[in-house]
C-alpha cells in the first residue's frame, strides 16, 4: 500500500508541522544555465566540503517527521553518488507520499540506474523524475550553454521510459523554465512534449531569483498566460492522457491549473493574493545545512548543524520566529510554484474553486 497523502489532513487546520521539504543536495552541476537561480546568483561561492554528509542527513531526517512531498534539488542531483542512499533515509524516516527528482538529463545511464535503485528501495512513495527541457535541439543547447544537452536529455527520456511498465509508482515528466529567451518558442516546446508518449505531465516554471543576468526575467505576461492556457487545454481534453498516473491525479491536475492561474494574477497585480505557508508547511534545506522558509527569501532561519541536526529546535529560535512572522505579515510575495502547491492544497477557502477545476478534467 502506498503512503497516503491524507495522513496530513490535520495540516489544513494547524499549519504547525512542515509537510513539504525541498532539499538542495548539491551545488555541483554539469550544465551552465545562465538563468539558474541557485547557481547563477550574485553569490556563487561553493565549497564541496560544506555539503551535508550521508551520516549528517541520517541525523537530520527523523526530526522532520512524516512528509507529504520531498523535492530534491541542486545543482544536478544525480551528481551525488549517494543520492539513492539519501532517498532511502528519507523514505524510511519520513514516509513521503511523493519524492521529486529534477534533472538536466546529461547523465543518461547514471540517471537510469540510480532511478531504478530508488524505485526498488522506495516502493510506497510516488517517485517523480522531471526532465528539464527549455527548447528544441540547438535552442535548448544554446539556452543552457551546454552543447549536446538536448540529445542527452532525449536519451535519458528513452532509458527512463523503459522503467514505467515495471514500476507503477514511477512518474516521468518534463519541466520547462519560462524566461525571456524562450517565451516566443513555447508553442513548439509544448507541441513537442505533447507527442512524447511516455511523458504524462508537462510543467512550466517561471524564471526566478536574484540572477546575475536580469534580462532573463524580462518576460511578457501575455505570453506566459498563453503557455499555461495551452497546458490547461491539454489537461481538459477528453482524448488527452496528459496527467499523472497515481491515485488522486485529477486533484493534483486541478491544483496545477489553479496554481498557474494564481501565478498569472500575481504577476499582473504585483502582490500576494492568498496566504503563504512558507516556513510553516514548506521548508528548504541547503547542501550546507542552512534552512530557509522558501527558495526565494535570502533571510535564513539558521543552520541545522548548529541545533543538533534537529529542525524543531531550529524553528523555536528567536531568529527563525522573526523571519516566519515577517512572512505571515505579508511582507513578501512571489510566483514560486512549490509554495503555491501547499498554499492551495491546505487552504480550505480555495476548495470550491479547486473542485470546479477538478470537475472539468476528463
Amino acid at each position: 500500500m502506498m503512503y497516503s497523502p491524507f495522513r496530513h489532513i490535520n495540516a489544513v487546520f494547524t499549519k504547525r508541522h512542515p509537510v513539504h521539504l525541498t532539499f538542495f543536495v548539491t551545488r555541483q552541476c554539469n550544465a551552465a544555465c545562465p538563468f539558474c537561480f541557485y547557481l547563477r546568483t550574485a553569490d556563487t561561492r561553493h565549497d564541496l566540503a560544506e555539503e551535508l554528509s550521508l551520516e549528517e542527513i541520517k541525523k537530520i531526517s527523523p526530526s522532520f517527521g512524516d512528509l507529504l512531498w520531498l523535492a530534491f534539488s541542486g545543482g544536478e542531483i544525480y551528481l551525488r553518488d549517494d543520492l539513492p542512499e539519501i532517498s532511502r533515509v528519507f523514505y524510511k524516516n519520513n514516509r513521503p507520499a511523493m519524492m521529486l527528482f529534477p534533472t538536466n538529463g546529461l547523465l543518461p545511464g547514471r540517471i537510469r540506474d540510480m532511478t531504478e535503485q530508488i524505485l526498488r528501495d522506495c516502493p510506497k512513495s510516488i517517485i517523480a523524475v522531471k526532465l528539464s527541457l527549455d527548447g528544441l535541439q540547438e535552442d535548448h543547447d544554446r539556452l543552457r550553454r551546454t552543447p549536446g544537452s538536448f540529445a542527452k536529455t532525449m536519451e535519458t527520456y528513452g532509458l527512463l521510459s523503459e522503467l514505467l511498465d515495471c514500476y507503477p509508482h514511477f512518474e516521468l515528466g518534463v519541466n520547462t523554465v519560462f524566461c525571456s529567451e524562450n517565451q516566443d518558442r513555447m508553442d513548439s516546446i509544448i507541441d513537442f512534449v505533447n507527442v512524447l508518449d511516455n511523458i504524462k505531465t508537462h510543467t512550466i516554471s517561471l524564471v526566478r531569483g536574484n540572477l546575475a543576468n536580469k534580462s532573463f526575467t524580462a518576460i511578457d505576461r501575455d505570453k506566459y498566460r498563453r503557455a499555461v492556457d495551452r497546458l490547461e487545454e491539454n489537461l481538459k481534453k477528453k482524448e488527452s492522457s496528459r496527467t499523472y498516473r497515481f491515485r488522486g491525479a485529477r486533484i493534483k491536475a486541478a491544483q496545477d491549473i489553479l496554481q498557474r492561474n494564481l501565478i498569472s494574477r500575481t504577476l499582473d497585480e504585483g502582490k500576494r493574493l492568498i496566504p503563504c505557508y512558507a516556513g510553516s508547511l514548506n521548508l528548504v534545506l541547503t547542501e550546507s545545512g542552512e534552512v530557509y522558509p522558501c527558495e526565494i527569501l535570502d533571510r535564513g532561519l539558521g543552520n541545522i548543524r548548529d541545533h543538533g541536526y534537529n529542525i524543531q529546535r531550529l524553528l523555536l529560535t528567536d531568529m527563525a520566529k522573526a523571519v516566519l512572522n515577517s512572512i505571515s505579515d505579508g511582507q513578501c510575495y512571489c510566483t514560486h510554484e512549490c509554495n503555491f502547491m501547499t498554499n492551495i492544497l491546505f487552504n480550505p477557502r480555495l476548495y470550491p474553486t479547486l473542485a470546479l477545476e477538478y470537475l472539468q478534467i476528463k
